[in-house]
């Protein structure tokens, strides 16, 4: 019978092959351009899912695109496994920054990926990361291995907020039900350094208007004599940090889970180079908030950064011009216990009273959710170190993340269920960046990884 190695060694062109074809589909949840082609990727998954091994799948309509749903229910008594996933992806801009079409995949050599990696929107945020999993699927079904139940659960909405998952989620307790959930949307340490995520930031996303004159005016008139929007926006947002990078929202602290020294000593314990993270980003120093390790900064530590500004002109040339109004996004990553919508509503006050007379503000909140933390003596995570070390050879490092993935905290509330994220991704991926990529090495051993936790989990739930 074959292991997961062979049967991948066997099948590896055309399991790259397919990853290709779904990768050339423009999947951009946030830009109505690309409404159909996501239509056209949720099928695309639903016909993937069936070949893999589901006996059912169905395309779940909501109000903004759809959730595809596939199970493989063996035997009631088994445990069973829900696979969380996404088909949408991010805008691909700034186009001209990438070295190949974003959605014309292409395999090629990096330093850090010597057996080449798969260059696309999506190949490592979700795509990639996603199909790993039907092809892990694939091969225990194929070959009569698959050691309890599966569910999949793949929405097209992740990179816009996930407004309708939670619908969906609380409509379908039932058919949903299952032991454990498992999602690969995160990244690990790197190639010969296994990691397991066992802690996600929240997240709290606002945009925000400052307004001053009726109309735009001429520098020169008006200049000096009415408030600039656009001076005024930077000043604000440039007053959300002290000289100690600290926010200074008042209450945004109030609930901030402080680790403790010994707490920090292991986080330290990670292989990390300061010149080598700096090289990477081609940067002569690291930046944040006094105190805390750029590990710590990106992980256990809330943020507020620009996403986006604008306002007045800004074609060829010039236009001597006061804007009316000036723009901002800003995103705000929270730690465990910080309820984004509580830091949103401080925000919204905080930034509304910090504006001088003469322009009026507006605070749009997007969209948010909880921070995660998943501990490490469930039978979960146990049967995930174990399936780490069987293909990596190693123990993987339990660590933090600085990403947010708002359904998880979600999933545990409806559905009563811990999460497992078993990612195989890189920081050096560029994931929502121009020239995303995605190892051909990581995707396989992804594929090779996943069936031994489905093993070593129904194993320690049997005993």
């Amino acid at each position: 019978m074959n292991s997961p190695k062979e049967y991948i060694a066997q099948n590896k062109t055309r399991f790259l092959n397919e990853l290709i074809e779904l990768l050339k589909i423009p999947s951009v949840s946030a830009d109505p351009a690309f409404s159909q082609d996501v239509l056209n990727t949720s099928k695309a998954v639903k016909t993937a899912l069936l070949d893999a091994g589901c006996d059912t799948v169905e395309i779940y309509e909501t109000e903004g695109y759809p959730i595809v749903y596939g199970e493989k229910i063996i035997d009631a008594a088994l445990p069973t496994v829900l696979v969380y996933g996404h088909y949408d992806v991010q805008p691909a801009d700034p186009l001209e920054l990438w070295d190949s079409p974003p959605y014309e995949p292409v395999i090629k050599e990096t330093e850090i990926h010597p057996e080449g990696a798969i260059f696309a929107r999506g190949s490592c945020d979700d795509k990639g990361q996603m199909y790993m999993h039907v092809k892990a699927l694939e091969y225990m079904t194929k070959t009569d291995q698959l050691p309890c139940n599966v569910k999949f659960m793949i929405e097209g909405e992740e990179e816009v907020g996930s407004d309708n998952l939670g619908i969906y989620v609380a409509n379908n307790k039932e058919k949903l039900a299952n032991d454990i959930i498992l999602i690969s949307d995160t990244g690990m340490i790197a190639n010969d350094v296994p990691s397991i995520t066992t802690g996600l930031r929240g997240l709290s996303y606002v945009e925000v208007e400052v307004k001053g004159p009726n109309r735009d005016l001429h520098s020169g008139l008006y200049g000096g004599a009415v408030a600039n929007p656009i001076n005024i926006l930077t000043k604000m947002i440039a007053s959300l940090h002290d000289e100690n990078n600290h926010i200074t929202i008042p209450g945004f602290y109030d609930k901030v889970e402080e680790l403790s020294t010994e707490e920090r000593a292991e986080m330290a314990k990670a292989p990390f180079s300061l010149q080598g993270y700096q090289d990477a980003l081609d940067i002569e120093s690291v930046y944040g908030e006094k105190g805390y390790t750029t590990n710590e900064r990106n992980s256990i530590r809330p943020t507020l950064d620009v996403n986006g500004i604008w306002g007045g002109y800004i074609g060829e040339g010039a236009k001597t011009v006061i804007a009316s109004k000036a723009y901002a996004k800003i995103s705000m990553r929270l730690v465990p216990h910080q309820d984004w919508e509580e830091i949103t509503t401080l925000f919204q006050v905080h930034f509304e009273q910090c504006a001088p007379k003469g322009v009026k503000v507006k605070v749009t909140p997007h969209h948010g959710g909880q921070g995660y933390v998943t501990p490490i003596d469930t039978v979960g995570y146990q049967a995930a170190s174990k399936a780490y070390e069987t293909t990596f050879g190693k123990k993987p490092i339990p660590q933090r993340s600085g990403g947010s993935i708002p359904i998880v905290s979600l999933f545990e509330e409806e559905l009563g269920s811990k999460t497992i994220l078993m990612g195989f991704g890189l920081d050096s991926d560029a994931i929502h960046s121009p020239n995303e990529h995605f190892g051909v090495w990581n995707y396989l051993k992804g594929i090779e990884t996943i069936p031994y936790f489905y093993h070593f989990f129904t194993e320690m739930k049997k005993s």
